[in-house]
């Protein structure tokens, strides 16, 4: 059969399965047995067991339940709660001064969570009453946290990258200080656009009564654990005293010990921190182990490569075969969870820009900003989801994804940016000590 009929096979088989409801993580394990069976023989059945050894039995991968864990705990000791007031009150002069303090509570929640679904839950459930209660728009509100939400998969630590460092072996630690400054940079593209829009438009976001510099100050010590927490990991992991690991050991050992001090810990909490991180865990390591085999055959059968040559033999310009993979990804991004459209692509994807001269950091750092629309992208966006279930019933989900419109955008701006601009995303690692 000729590869490019074959790979469109694979391919419209694997999507249909996402589709009809299949788990991604089974869609993979049926195709990639479907094509072992078909061209390795029953005999190479026992490729599964063997990858799947080889796959999790990997140091690396010990940071995804810890890293999950840790949020997992934060989120139970309410230090959301405490960084929003905090934050509330220090931007209280701003225009939008909730909606803003909303979007840097999702940023620093990012820099110890991991996930964006975690970051958009902890900081809606009490952002979005709050901000409600008080007037704002409800749009605004819903739109703005589902965006913020977001930027748990790009901020350090996240998922995401462990998982493409894992499958591409490149340096998780340089992928994490590669998502440093987009992160920061949509952060603050965020805020300016709440700050513009309610200076404009004052009545979508009510001013709040006056807060002293004493409230202000009285706020930190709510916080200043969780700031030191999250300081103290990217520290270790831009000067090399640590690998992302061993961080998230320590940061999930110190994550309880926080938890322990500010006296919200339950053992029931804990116990279902243990139980979702298990869930977790379990969910990405059938993916993990389904992805490897599908990759492994895909390659054997010389599908990625004979792509790539292709490719190249048109003589088209890297930007415009970058500009067509971007396109893909948005797509799949209307269709898939984040997750599984990284696990789909990453085997036909990275060779392609690895044989086009990409850095592949870069690359995996741009593919989790081009991820960061599939979270509040319709009709799949997961973020949007978790919105609507923690927003009273006259938010309607319509509403939510009118909020979110204007953040897509900024999204789509960021991608650009980090596109045309290599270097916000590989300066920093370039500089990391011990790389």
């Amino acid at each position: 059969m000729e590869w490019s009929l074959l790979l469109t096979l694979i391919f419209a088989v694997l999507i249909t399965l996402i589709m009809v409801g299949v788990p991604i993580a089974f869609s993979l394990g049926i195709v990639s047995l479907g094509l072992v069976l078909i061209f390795l023989g029953p005999n190479q059945l026992m490729l599964f067991s063997t990858t799947a050894f080889g796959q999790l039995n990997n140091f690396a991968l010990v940071a995804i339940p810890l890293f999950v864990f840790m949020a997992e705990i934060i989120l139970h000791s309410g230090v959301s709660t405490d960084a929003f007031d905090m934050l509330a009150k220090w931007t209280s002069k701003l225009p939008g001064s909730l909606a803003v303090a909303a979007q840097l509570t999702c940023t620093l929640f990012a820099a110890v969570s991991g996930a964006s679904t975690a970051t958009a839950a902890a900081v809606g459930s009490i952002a979005v009453p709050e901000m409600l209660n008080r007037g704002y728009d409800k749009r605004l509100t819903c739109g703005s946290i589902a965006a913020g939400g977001a930027l748990g998969a790009l901020i350090p630590p996240s998922i995401y990258m462990i998982i493409y460092g894992t499958l591409v072996e490149e340096s998780i630690g340089q992928l994490f200080m590669g998502g440093v400054i987009p992160g920061l940079m949509l952060s603050g593209m965020f805020i300016a656009y709440i700050i513009a829009r309610c200076i404009f438009q004052p009545e979508l976001a009510p001013r709040l009564t006056e807060v002293t510099w004493e409230e202000r100050w009285r706020s930190l010590y709510k916080v200043w654990a969780i700031l030191f927490l999250a300081l103290s990991m990217f520290v270790s992991i831009y000067v090399g005293l640590a690998t992302p690991s061993e961080i998230a050991g320590i940061g999930a050992f110190f994550a309880m010990a926080i938890g322990f001090a500010y006296r919200r810990l339950t053992w029931k909490a804990i116990q279902g921190a243990f139980l979702s991180t298990c869930r977790i865990t379990c969910f990405i390591g059938w993916i993990l182990v389904a992805a490897t085999v599908f990759g492994y055959i895909l390659s054997y059968l010389q599908l990625p490569q004979k792509l790539s040559a292709w490719i190249i033999s048109q003589s088209a310009s890297p930007y415009v075969v970058l500009l067509g993979i971007n396109l893909i990804l948005i797509f799949l991004g209307c269709l898939m969870d984040p997750a599984g459209i990284l696990l789909v692509t990453i085997p036909i994807f990275v060779p392609i820009i690895k044989a086009l001269g990409f850095d592949p950091v870069w690359f995996g750092v741009m593919f989790v900003v081009n991820t960061e629309l599939a979270q509040i992208t319709p009709p799949l966006g997961l973020n949007l989801f978790i919105i609507k279930g923690i927003s009273p019933p006259h938010v309607a989900l319509k509403d939510i994804l009118i909020g979110a419109w204007p953040f897509m955008l900024l999204d789509m701006v960021g991608l650009a940016l980090v596109c045309i601009f290599p270097q916000i995303i590989l300066w920093l690692p370039s500089t990391m000590m011990g790389r």
